[in-house]
């Protein structure tokens, strides 16, 4: 079995306080080897450097901020975003991007640190780890006013029409799936699109905590999700796609390891 990595962890939250180590050990148990640690704000970033420095050989790691915390950013917390960056020389920029399903910062804020996270990231040559919830008509727009100078970027958490999905990979973007996959009731037109998502831009996570598979067997208590759940959203998308898990589980993993290993 191939091993394979899940793009998107967010470690930071204090659901895994308790019990990071024993989370990896059973992921790397499981296969899963590789992690991306997502950043969504400075105030997380000790924390975040904190388990980075502990698990390095198996983690990449982002530097941004999540459209929800957008409303922080002003021109001396730009600085410090841009200061923490050169300092530490992440992986990838974000997660950033837009969300106007929640609207948790101004549709003004939004669009501002999304653009500057995007000028940061073709500043330092960086990919851009990207987050977008209804708001797509702004997101893609902004994407290709800068399209010729983005280096690399992955839609991660996708869940769109085949609509987007050609939108998407008309930029070039990698494209992230996740256990949203495994809810056939909701995700019909998810369900539908992900076929025609090439297998050289796919990529998979689980963006837990959250979004736990629906259709896990055995799910814990606490509902929290996390990487080594990672091999059922494998199987759901061998299915649907109809292809062998082997070669999803080889090109994903190279997808990865591409994308993320390009830092200095």
């Amino acid at each position: 079995m191939h091993e394979i990595a899940d793009i998107a962890c967010n470690f930071t939250s204090d659901r895994f306080d308790n019990d990071l180590d024993e989370v990896i050990d059973r992921a790397i148990a499981n296969h899963i080897t590789k992690f991306g640690l997502i950043c969504s704000r400075l105030r997380d970033i000790d924390k975040l450097l904190d388990i980075y420095n502990r698990y390095s050989k198996n983690m990449f790691f982002t530097i941004g901020v999540h459209p929800h915390h957008a409303n922080e950013i002003n021109a001396k917390y730009l600085e410090k975003l841009k200061e923490v960056i050169n300092k530490n020389n992440p992986h990838a920029i974000g997660e950033t991007g837009l969300d106007f399903f929640r609207n948790l910062s101004t549709y003004e804020e939004q669009m501002y640190a999304f653009e500057e996270q995007i000028k940061i990231a073709i500043d330092t040559n960086k990919p851009l780890f990207l987050h977008q919830r209804d708001s797509h008509e702004d997101f893609i727009k902004i994407l290709r006013k800068y399209s010729s100078d983005i280096s690399k970027a992955v839609v991660h958490c996708f869940t769109g029409t085949q609509s987007q999905l050609d939108d998407y990979l008309e930029l070039d973007c990698y494209i992230g799936v996740t256990g949203w996959i495994c809810d056939e009731k909701r995700n019909v037109e998810l369900r539908k699109t992900i076929k025609n998502i090439p297998l050289s831009k796919l990529m998979i996570e689980t963006d837990c905590p959250y979004l736990i598979p629906k259709n896990l067997l055995d799910k814990p208590k606490n509902n929290r999700n996390e990487p080594s759940y990672l091999n059922h959203i494998v199987t759901e998308i061998s299915i649907l796609l109809d292809t062998d898990e082997e070669d999803i589980r080889n090109e994903s993993f190279k997808n990865t390891l591409s994308f993320f290993q390009s830092v200095n």
